[in-house]
C-alpha cells in the first residue's frame, strides 16, 4: 500500500481532524492522493450530527466499493464511534476506527518490515473510550494545498443539549495546553496569512486546565501577543461565551477577523428551554446587539434548528421574527432528524417531515434575503481578505467571497475595493464576469 485518500465529512474541526490523518500517513512516507480512484486505501471520516450524515457516508462508502473494488475502506470519525457494527457489516468496508482512536490510525496501518505492498492490522475495528487528555497529536493544520488552516484547540462538549449526540461520540470538553497551541501557532503563523481557531465547543476552552484560571478570552490575548499570527478568525462560539470582553478584543484587534457566529437554534424560550440550552432569547440578543455596535460591518452568523419535536406554528413564527429582526448577515440552517440515545428522541409530540423541510425553505430563503443586503452595503468600501486556492478569489475578513479584478498568489492578504454585487459574492472594481467564477 502507498496512496491513501482521506474524505471528511462535517465540521471545521473534522476537517482538520482529516488533514491530520494526511499528515500522518504522510510522515509514514505513504503518498497523499487528492482522488479516490488514485488510492489503494481510502479514509472516510465521518459525521454523525444528523441522519442525512450518516446517509451521506453510507452513500459514499457504497459508491467508492463499487467504483474502486479493489481499494480497501477504512471509516472514522463520529459515525465510527456511534456505530461502528453497522458501518463494519457495509460491503466494502475493510476497518472501522472510532473517534477513539482516530489520531492512532497511521500507527494502526503499519507497513510490514521491508514490504511496502501491504499493510498488518489486528482486527476489523477499533473503537473505546472517548474522553481522555487532549493529546498534543490532537492539535491540528491542514495539508500543504490550502489556505486558511484550522487549529483545533478543543475537543468534546460537557453541554448536554436534548437533540444533540456529540457528547456521546466524542466526550467531554477537554482543552490543548496553552503551550502547546502556541507552539503550534508559532509554526504556522510563518506560512499563512489567515488561521482559523476551531474546536467543538470553542468557547469553553481552559475550562478544564485544572489549576490555571484560563479562559478562551486569555487564549486568544496569548496568540495575539506571543505568535506572529497576521490574522485569526474564530469558528462556532456559543452564545453564552461572546462576552464583552471578547467582543471588545475583537472590535480593538485589527488582526482579529470580522466574524462572529453563535448557534441560535431556535427564537422561541419555550423550544430553547426542551432543547436544553443554556440561554434564552433576550440572552442571545444581548450579545448580537453589542457584536453589532462594536463591528458595524461584521459577518454575524448563527445556526439555526428547525422541526424540533413539540415546535408549534407560534414558535417557528416566533423564530422566524426573530432572525428577521437580528443583523445576520447569514444561517447555516438544519432540519431536524431523530438521534439515537438523545433525550428528543424520545419526545412524542414529533413534526410531520414536510413541515421540517418547509421551515428549512423560509428560513434559507431568509438567510439568502439577509446576505444580500449585506452584500450591498459593500459597495464602495475597501475590505482586507485572504486570497484563496480557488483561482481569482479572496475571502473578506467579513466573511464574504470577492471576485479579484486579477489573479493574485494564494495566502495573501490584500485590500480590495469592491466594485459590484451579484446572488453570491462581491466583486473587486474593474473585475468582469464575475458571475461565472464565484
Amino acid at each position: 500500500m502507498k496512496r491513501v485518500f482521506v474524505q471528511s465529512f462535517g465540521c471545521r474541526a473534522s476537517q482538520g481532524e482529516g488533514d491530520d490523518i494526511a499528515r500522518s500517513f504522510a510522515e509514514r512516507g505513504l503518498e497523499i492522493v487528492a482522488e479516490a480512484g488514485q488510492a489503494d486505501l481510502i479514509v472516510l471520516n465521518t459525521c454523525t450530527v444528523t441522519a442525512a450524515a450518516d446517509s451521506e457516508a453510507r452513500h459514499t462508502i457504497r459508491r467508492y466499493h463499487r467504483a474502486h473494488p479493489d481499494a480497501r475502506i477504512l471509516v472514522t470519525g463520529c459515525y465510527a464511534q456511534r456505530d461502528p457494527g453497522g458501518l463494519a457489516s457495509i460491503a466494502g468496508v475493510d476497518w472501522v476506527a472510532g473517534n477513539s482512536h482516530k489520531h492512532q490510525i497511521a500507527d494502526l496501518v503499519t507497513l510490514r518490515s521491508g514490504d511496502a505492498a501491504g499493510p498488518e492490522y489486528h482486527g476489523r475495528v477499533f473503537v473505546g473510550e472517548i474522553g481522555g487528555p487532549f493529546t498534543a497529536n490532537e492539535i491540528t493544520d491542514i495539508r500543504e494545498d490550502r489556505t486558511r488552516p484550522n487549529l483545533k484547540v478543543q475537543d468534546g462538549c460537557s453541554n448536554r443539549c436534548s437533540f444533540c449526540v456529540i457528547p456521546s461520540v466524542r466526550g467531554r470538553s477537554r482543552s490543548a495546553p496553552l503551550e502547546n497551541v502556541i507552539g503550534e501557532m508559532r509554526r504556522l503563523a510563518p506560512r499563512y496569512s489567515e488561521i482559523v481557531l476551531t474546536g467543538i465547543n470553542l468557547g469553553r476552552w481552559g475550562r478544564d486546565l485544572s489549576g490555571t484560571g484560563l479562559r478562551f478570552i486569555d487564549l486568544v490575548r496569548a496568540l495575539l501577543a506571543e505568535t506572529e499570527v497576521r490574522r485569526l478568525r474564530l469558528s462556532s462560539v456559543e452564545p453564552m461565551d461572546w462576552s464583552d470582553e471578547l467582543l471588545e478584543l475583537m472590535a480593538a484587534e485589527p488582526r482579529i477577523a470580522q466574524h462572529v457566529h453563535a448557534p441560535l437554534q431556535s427564537g422561541s424560550d419555550r423550544v430553547l428551554k426542551r432543547m436544553f440550552r443554556k440561554y434564552r432569547v433576550r440572552h442571545y440578543e444581548s450579545r448580537i446587539s453589542l457584536a453589532r455596535r462594536l463591528m458595524p460591518l461584521a459577518a454575524i452568523g448563527a445556526d439555526v434548528l428547525v422541526g424540533f419535536p413539540g415546535e408549534t406554528e407560534q414558535d417557528f413564527a416566533e423564530t422566524v421574527a426573530f432572525i428577521r429582526a437580528q443583523p445576520f448577515t447569514y444561517l447555516h440552517v438544519f432540519t431536524y432528524s431523530e438521534r439515537p440515545g438523545t433525550a428528543a428522541a424520545s419526545y412524542g409530540d414529533v413534526v410531520p417531515v414536510e413541515v421540517r423541510r418547509e421551515r428549512n425553505r423560509v428560513l434559507r430563503e431568509l438567510s439568502e434575503e439577509k446576505n444580500r443586503t449585506f452584500r450591498e452595503q459593500m459597495r464602495g468600501r475597501t475590505l482586507s481578505a485572504v486570497t484563496l486556492e480557488q483561482r481569482g478569489l479572496a475571502l473578506t475578513t467579513n466573511f464574504l467571497r470577492v471576485q479579484l479584478a486579477q489573479d493574485r498568489a494564494p495566502n495573501q492578504l490584500i485590500d480590495v475595493r469592491i466594485g459590484d454585487v451579484n446572488g453570491v459574492c462581491l466583486a473587486e472594481e474593474l473585475a468582469m464576469d464575475f458571475e461565472t467564477v464565484c
